[in-house]
């Protein structure tokens, strides 16, 4: 019993398995011949395009409705998720009941207490310690345009990028001393004392 027939109108035989173009009649009234297909060939017409989800939207932004939609509604839900998806999960129901915990001790039962520690260690983050990173980070610029500054000044040619550094020197030295540091990245209480011992 043959299938049914396919774009390309090859017809496959259930019981032998085997694939041709059945005989047919031309508009002349003679026949043609049953064309037999070797196994394992796909015709142009009968390969799957390949649809861009992207292009496609775009294609039919003019006709209304949010743009992307329509793939969403295409999607089948997921029955199984990957790992890294488990893991995420897993992650946010962490999160809530330690958010649930913050609020209500007593409803979070024996992980409250841990939950706490973490976020309190979290949140608590001295701003003193920010001013500093952020200096050290100014300082560290800083020195690779005073370096690039010397190279310019001993006749190297610099590239535009190396050139904009250099440029922002004053800058760089200006947010050090918003910070409370000088131009050499040291506190200003420190310097101070030195000029007023020396």
């Amino acid at each position: 019993m043959p299938s049914e027939p396919s774009t390309s109108g090859i017809v496959t035989d259930e019981n032998s398995g085997e694939r041709q173009i059945p005989e047919s009649v031309r508009a002349d009234g003679t026949t043609r011949k049953a064309i037999k297909i070797r196994p394992g060939y796909r015709p142009p017409e009968d390969v799957e395009l390949y649809k861009n989800r992207t292009a496609e939207s775009f294609r039919n932004r003019g006709k209304g409705g949010v743009i992307g939609a329509e793939g969403l509604k295409e999607q089948k839900p997921q029955e199984t998720l990957s790992a890294s998806s488990n893991k995420n999960a897993k992650r946010r129901e962490a999160r809530k009941k330690a958010a649930k915990s913050n609020q209500d001790p007593a409803a979070a039962g024996d992980e409250a207490p841990k939950e706490t520690n973490t976020t309190k260690t979290e949140e608590a983050i001295d701003p003193e310690v920010e001013k500093e990173k952020k200096a050290r980070n100014l300082k560290k610029k800083l020195k690779q345009a005073k370096d690039l500054k010397s190279k310019k000044d001993g006749g190297e040619s610099l590239l535009p990028e190396q050139i904009a550094k250099v440029i922002k020197i004053n800058e760089l030295v200006r947010e050090l001393e918003a910070l409370g540091f000088d131009s050499e990245g040291e506190p200003k209480s420190n310097s101070a004392e030195a000029a007023k011992e020396g």
